[in-house]
This record gives structure tokens, sequence and C-alpha cells, in this order.
């Protein structure tokens, strides 16, 4: 069974993903922010995937990317941007620093699905 680690400090958001992904099979873990995410990624076993809020506490979504990136460890790990910020200049950059790929909020959950299959 894969395994996504879905990072959202939005109850609503984290529950509505991580139901998604269950409905499809996919065992699913949660982080509230990105320093949650880091810690769990350092300290369990790594997912097969993640999708990741940008706009969160303490450690931002694109910040958390630049870390994995810079990790032996997490550095191939497929990173999917689920957001609010749809601006060019944001998908732009997400993509830059790492991201495989960015979905908008509100998303149809048909198409993430499909986005998360396609790294699966």
């Amino acid at each position: 069974m894969s395994k996504v680690l879905v990072v959202d400090d939005l109850h609503s958001e984290l529950e509505r993903i991580s139901s998604v992904l269950r409905s499809a099979g996919i065992d699913v873990v949660q982080a509230h922010d990105g320093e949650e995410a880091i810690k769990k990624l350092q300290e369990q076993e790594l997912p097969d995937l993640v999708i990741l809020d940008v706009v969160m506490p303490r450690i931002n979504g694109f910040e958390v990317i630049r870390e994995l990136r810079e990790d032996d460890k997490t550095k191939k790990l497929p990173i999917i941007i689920c957001t609010q910020k749809n601006t060019d200049i944001d998908k732009i950059w997400g993509m830059e620093i790492g991201a495989d790929a960015y979905v908008t909020k509100p998303f149809d959950s048909g198409q993430l699905l499909n986005i998360v299959q396609r790294f699966l």
C-alpha cells in the first residue's frame, strides 16, 4: 500500500485531502505544519509522496521543499504543492525550488488523485 504525507495547517483541508487519498486505498500520515512534517520525515519511514501546503506557520511549504531537496534521504521524494497561492510566480517558484506538481485550492478530487497516482 502506498503512503502519503499530507501537510496542511487547516484541519478541514488536511481532512479533505486525506479522505480523497484514503478512498483510493492510500495510507495517509498527517502533519499540521512544515516543522512537524520535517520531523516526521526524519524520524519515520519515508512516505512514497508528500502533499504540501505553502502558507503555514513556523516553516512554510517552500522552506520545507528546500530542506527536503538538500537532504540525501529525501531529495528524490515526490512533492505535490496543494495551496491557495495561485499566481503564476508562485507556481513557477514552487516548481523551480523542487516541487514535482502544483495544484491550487479549491481542487477537484479526481484531478488531485490523478496527479498523486502519476507519482506513486
